[in-house]
Protein backbone atom coordinates (compact mmCIF):
# COMPACT_ATOMS: atom_id res chain seq x y z
CA UNK A 1 0.00 0.00 0.00
CA UNK A 2 1.22 3.35 -0.75
CA UNK A 3 2.78 5.36 2.36
CA UNK A 4 1.46 8.08 3.00
CA UNK A 5 3.06 10.97 5.56
CA UNK A 6 1.29 14.52 7.71
CA UNK A 7 2.63 17.28 6.47
CA UNK A 8 5.25 18.03 9.03
CA UNK A 9 6.43 14.05 8.97
CA UNK A 10 6.71 14.86 5.54
CA UNK A 11 8.94 17.76 5.69
CA UNK A 12 11.22 16.58 8.73
CA UNK A 13 11.82 13.27 6.26
CA UNK A 14 12.43 16.09 3.51
CA UNK A 15 14.76 17.88 5.23
CA UNK A 16 17.11 15.20 6.61
CA UNK A 17 17.42 13.21 2.65
CA UNK A 18 18.30 16.65 1.22
CA UNK A 19 21.93 15.72 0.74
CA UNK A 20 20.24 12.08 -0.53
CA UNK A 21 18.56 13.79 -3.36
CA UNK A 22 15.22 11.53 -2.89
CA UNK A 23 13.06 10.35 -0.20
CA UNK A 24 14.60 7.67 1.27
CA UNK A 25 11.65 5.78 2.33
CA UNK A 26 10.85 4.79 -1.99
CA UNK A 27 13.96 3.28 -1.91
CA UNK A 28 11.81 0.50 -0.22
CA UNK A 29 8.42 0.87 -2.87
CA UNK A 30 11.18 1.05 -5.55
CA UNK A 31 12.81 -2.25 -4.67
CA UNK A 32 9.92 -4.20 -4.00
CA UNK A 33 8.53 -3.36 -7.75
CA UNK A 34 11.26 -2.83 -9.78
CA UNK A 35 11.63 -6.14 -11.11
CA UNK A 36 7.78 -6.94 -12.07
CA UNK A 37 5.85 -4.04 -12.32
CA UNK A 38 5.00 -2.72 -15.51
CA UNK A 39 5.95 0.89 -15.63
CA UNK A 40 9.82 -0.23 -15.20
CA UNK A 41 9.65 -3.18 -17.26
CA UNK A 42 7.69 -1.46 -20.24
CA UNK A 43 10.18 1.71 -19.67
CA UNK A 44 13.32 -0.59 -19.73
CA UNK A 45 11.95 -1.91 -22.74
CA UNK A 46 11.84 1.42 -24.47
CA UNK A 47 15.26 2.59 -23.14
CA UNK A 48 16.71 -0.49 -24.91
CA UNK A 49 14.61 -0.25 -28.05
CA UNK A 50 16.27 3.81 -28.23
CA UNK A 51 19.84 2.29 -26.94
CA UNK A 52 21.21 -0.73 -28.30
CA UNK A 53 20.97 1.10 -31.96
CA UNK A 54 23.85 3.84 -30.86
CA UNK A 55 25.92 0.90 -28.79
CA UNK A 56 25.92 -1.50 -31.84
CA UNK A 57 29.36 -2.73 -33.17
CA UNK A 58 30.73 -1.65 -29.97
CA UNK A 59 33.08 -4.64 -28.38
CA UNK A 60 32.71 -3.91 -25.00
CA UNK A 61 31.07 -0.92 -22.97
CA UNK A 62 32.66 0.80 -19.80
CA UNK A 63 29.58 1.96 -18.32
CA UNK A 64 28.82 4.43 -14.91
CA UNK A 65 25.23 4.16 -13.72
CA UNK A 66 24.43 7.98 -12.32
CA UNK A 67 22.29 7.96 -9.52
CA UNK A 68 21.76 3.80 -9.75
CA UNK A 69 19.40 3.73 -6.94
CA UNK A 70 18.38 0.01 -5.84
CA UNK A 71 21.14 -0.97 -7.94
CA UNK A 72 18.70 -3.19 -9.76
CA UNK A 73 19.28 -1.83 -13.23
CA UNK A 74 23.11 -1.78 -13.07
CA UNK A 75 22.71 -5.63 -11.50
CA UNK A 76 20.46 -6.65 -14.69
CA UNK A 77 23.09 -5.00 -17.07
CA UNK A 78 25.79 -6.87 -15.07
CA UNK A 79 23.91 -10.70 -15.15
CA UNK A 80 22.13 -10.01 -18.60
CA UNK A 81 24.52 -7.82 -20.72
CA UNK A 82 27.76 -8.79 -18.91
CA UNK A 83 28.77 -5.03 -19.01
CA UNK A 84 31.52 -3.83 -16.15
CA UNK A 85 29.28 -0.85 -14.98
CA UNK A 86 29.66 0.98 -11.95
CA UNK A 87 26.66 1.59 -9.58
CA UNK A 88 27.33 5.32 -8.10
CA UNK A 89 24.22 6.60 -5.90
CA UNK A 90 24.26 9.74 -3.11
CA UNK A 91 22.07 7.97 -0.78
CA UNK A 92 23.69 5.43 1.69
CA UNK A 93 20.21 3.62 1.64
CA UNK A 94 19.90 3.22 -2.26
CA UNK A 95 23.57 1.88 -1.78
CA UNK A 96 22.06 -0.53 1.30
CA UNK A 97 19.93 -2.07 -1.89
CA UNK A 98 22.32 -2.30 -4.20
CA UNK A 99 24.49 -4.57 -2.33
CA UNK A 100 21.73 -6.87 -1.99
CA UNK A 101 20.75 -6.87 -5.52
CA UNK A 102 24.07 -8.20 -6.24
CA UNK A 103 25.24 -4.89 -8.09
CA UNK A 104 29.15 -4.65 -7.61
CA UNK A 105 31.59 -1.96 -7.40
CA UNK A 106 29.21 0.41 -6.43
CA UNK A 107 30.74 4.00 -5.12
CA UNK A 108 28.68 6.11 -3.45
CA UNK A 109 29.00 9.97 -4.68
CA UNK A 110 27.06 12.81 -6.42
CA UNK A 111 26.22 12.97 -9.39
CA UNK A 112 27.29 16.78 -9.66
CA UNK A 113 30.78 15.92 -8.66
CA UNK A 114 31.28 12.57 -10.01
CA UNK A 115 34.59 10.88 -8.83
CA UNK A 116 35.74 9.51 -12.07
CA UNK A 117 38.82 10.96 -14.13
CA UNK A 118 37.79 13.09 -17.70
CA UNK A 119 37.33 10.39 -20.36
CA UNK A 120 36.68 7.03 -18.71
CA UNK A 121 33.68 5.71 -19.43
CA UNK A 122 32.24 4.49 -22.97
CA UNK A 123 28.35 4.89 -21.66
CA UNK A 124 26.94 7.22 -18.49
CA UNK A 125 23.56 6.35 -17.53
CA UNK A 126 21.23 8.48 -15.25
CA UNK A 127 17.79 7.09 -14.31
CA UNK A 128 15.29 8.97 -13.10
CA UNK A 129 17.89 11.21 -11.23
CA UNK A 130 17.90 14.70 -13.02
CA UNK A 131 14.16 16.26 -11.50
CA UNK A 132 15.48 15.41 -8.23
CA UNK A 133 17.99 18.03 -8.55
CA UNK A 134 17.17 21.94 -7.11
CA UNK A 135 17.69 23.97 -10.13
CA UNK A 136 19.96 25.08 -11.86
CA UNK A 137 22.52 21.89 -10.48
CA UNK A 138 21.27 19.82 -13.67
CA UNK A 139 23.33 22.09 -15.57
CA UNK A 140 26.51 20.97 -13.15
CA UNK A 141 25.20 17.21 -13.89
CA UNK A 142 25.06 17.19 -16.99
CA UNK A 143 28.33 18.86 -17.38
CA UNK A 144 29.96 16.02 -15.06
CA UNK A 145 28.47 12.82 -17.43
CA UNK A 146 29.52 14.35 -20.23
CA UNK A 147 33.39 15.26 -19.01
CA UNK A 148 33.93 11.45 -18.15
CA UNK A 149 32.65 10.34 -21.06
CA UNK A 150 35.25 9.13 -23.44
CA UNK A 151 35.14 10.84 -27.06
CA UNK A 152 32.52 9.07 -29.14
CA UNK A 153 30.76 8.11 -25.71
CA UNK A 154 27.03 7.51 -25.64
CA UNK A 155 24.82 9.29 -22.60
CA UNK A 156 21.66 7.99 -22.17
CA UNK A 157 19.37 10.11 -19.90
CA UNK A 158 15.68 9.70 -19.05
CA UNK A 159 14.11 12.02 -16.70
CA UNK A 160 10.58 13.11 -15.77
CA UNK A 161 8.91 15.42 -18.35
CA UNK A 162 6.24 18.44 -17.76
CA UNK A 163 5.39 20.59 -15.14
CA UNK A 164 1.71 19.54 -16.08
CA UNK A 165 2.11 16.40 -14.89
CA UNK A 166 3.57 16.82 -11.32
CA UNK A 167 1.65 14.47 -8.98
CA UNK A 168 1.88 12.75 -5.15
CA UNK A 169 4.17 10.52 -6.30
CA UNK A 170 6.31 13.45 -7.89
CA UNK A 171 6.04 15.06 -3.93
CA UNK A 172 6.87 12.11 -1.75
CA UNK A 173 9.52 11.26 -4.15
CA UNK A 174 11.31 14.86 -3.49
CA UNK A 175 10.91 15.60 -7.55
CA UNK A 176 12.39 19.26 -8.05
CA UNK A 177 11.70 20.01 -11.46
CA UNK A 178 10.06 18.16 -14.63
CA UNK A 179 11.63 18.95 -18.14
CA UNK A 180 10.45 19.44 -21.72
CA UNK A 181 12.13 18.06 -25.18
CA UNK A 182 13.51 21.88 -25.60
CA UNK A 183 14.90 22.01 -22.63
CA UNK A 184 16.50 18.56 -22.23
CA UNK A 185 18.33 18.92 -25.57
CA UNK A 186 19.96 22.16 -24.87
CA UNK A 187 20.69 21.21 -21.34
CA UNK A 188 22.59 18.68 -22.98
CA UNK A 189 23.90 20.25 -25.83
CA UNK A 190 25.14 23.48 -24.12
CA UNK A 191 27.31 20.59 -21.91
CA UNK A 192 29.07 19.41 -25.06
CA UNK A 193 26.84 16.23 -26.18
CA UNK A 194 25.41 15.67 -29.64
CA UNK A 195 21.65 14.84 -29.25
CA UNK A 196 20.69 11.68 -31.21
CA UNK A 197 17.90 10.76 -29.98
CA UNK A 198 15.32 12.34 -27.22
CA UNK A 199 12.27 11.58 -27.42
CA UNK A 200 8.85 11.91 -24.87
CA UNK A 201 7.68 8.26 -23.61
CA UNK A 202 4.99 6.63 -21.56
CA UNK A 203 3.12 9.08 -24.06
CA UNK A 204 -0.18 6.47 -24.56
CA UNK A 205 -1.55 7.14 -21.44
CA UNK A 206 -0.77 10.91 -20.82
CA UNK A 207 -4.35 11.64 -20.99
CA UNK A 208 -5.33 9.18 -18.28
CA UNK A 209 -2.85 10.67 -16.28
CA UNK A 210 -3.25 14.16 -16.67
CA UNK A 211 -7.06 13.60 -15.79
CA UNK A 212 -5.57 11.30 -12.80
CA UNK A 213 -2.70 14.09 -11.61
CA UNK A 214 -4.63 17.50 -12.46
CA UNK A 215 -8.41 16.42 -11.50
CA UNK A 216 -8.56 13.73 -9.09
CA UNK A 217 -5.73 13.73 -6.89
CA UNK A 218 -6.50 17.78 -6.15
CA UNK A 219 -9.96 16.50 -5.53
CA UNK A 220 -8.67 13.88 -3.00
CA UNK A 221 -6.70 16.53 -0.96
CA UNK A 222 -4.40 13.66 0.10
CA UNK A 223 -0.99 14.50 0.84
CA UNK A 224 2.15 13.13 -0.72
CA UNK A 225 2.27 9.09 -1.13
CA UNK A 226 4.25 6.71 -3.05
CA UNK A 227 2.17 5.85 -7.04
CA UNK A 228 4.38 2.08 -6.76
CA UNK A 229 1.19 -0.59 -5.28
CA UNK A 230 0.38 -3.84 -6.50
CA UNK A 231 -1.76 -3.59 -9.12
CA UNK A 232 -4.50 -6.55 -10.32
CA UNK A 233 -2.11 -9.19 -12.30
CA UNK A 234 -4.62 -8.47 -15.19
CA UNK A 235 -4.33 -4.34 -15.32
CA UNK A 236 -0.58 -4.68 -14.69
CA UNK A 237 -0.65 -6.53 -17.93
CA UNK A 238 -2.35 -4.46 -19.52
CA UNK A 239 -0.36 -1.43 -18.89
CA UNK A 240 2.72 -3.04 -19.62
CA UNK A 241 1.44 -3.34 -23.27
CA UNK A 242 0.87 0.04 -23.78
CA UNK A 243 4.66 0.64 -23.06
CA UNK A 244 5.27 -2.43 -25.59
CA UNK A 245 3.81 -0.80 -28.11
CA UNK A 246 5.35 2.74 -27.38
CA UNK A 247 9.06 0.47 -27.58
CA UNK A 248 7.91 -0.82 -31.14
CA UNK A 249 7.18 2.70 -32.47
CA UNK A 250 10.64 4.34 -31.09
CA UNK A 251 12.25 1.31 -31.93
CA UNK A 252 11.58 2.26 -35.67
CA UNK A 253 13.16 5.78 -35.07
CA UNK A 254 9.94 7.30 -34.22
CA UNK A 255 8.81 10.20 -31.52
CA UNK A 256 6.02 11.12 -29.59
CA UNK A 257 5.21 14.49 -29.37
CA UNK A 258 4.28 14.20 -25.63
CA UNK A 259 4.70 12.07 -22.50
CA UNK A 260 5.15 11.68 -19.23
CA UNK A 261 9.06 10.71 -19.33
CA UNK A 262 11.86 12.45 -21.78
CA UNK A 263 14.35 9.94 -23.22
CA UNK A 264 17.87 11.35 -24.14
CA UNK A 265 20.47 9.40 -26.34
CA UNK A 266 23.18 11.68 -27.15
CA UNK A 267 27.31 11.35 -28.00
CA UNK A 268 30.38 13.29 -26.97
CA UNK A 269 31.65 15.16 -29.64
CA UNK A 270 35.47 15.70 -28.33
Amino acid sequence: MPQTLTASRYDRRRSAAVSGLMNPAEFTHIARSERDFWWYRGMRAILFRMLDPCLAGRPAVRALEAGCGTGYFSSLLQTGRHWPIIPLDISAEGLRYARLMGAHYSVQGDVRSLPFPSACFDLVLSIDVLAHLPRPEEQVAAREMARVLMPGGVVAVRTSALDLLRSRHSQFAFEHQRFTRRRLIELFTKAGIRVVRCSYANSLLLPIAAAKFRCWEPLLRRGPASGLRPLPRWLDSLLYRFLLAEAAWLGRGRNFPAGQSLILIGSRTA
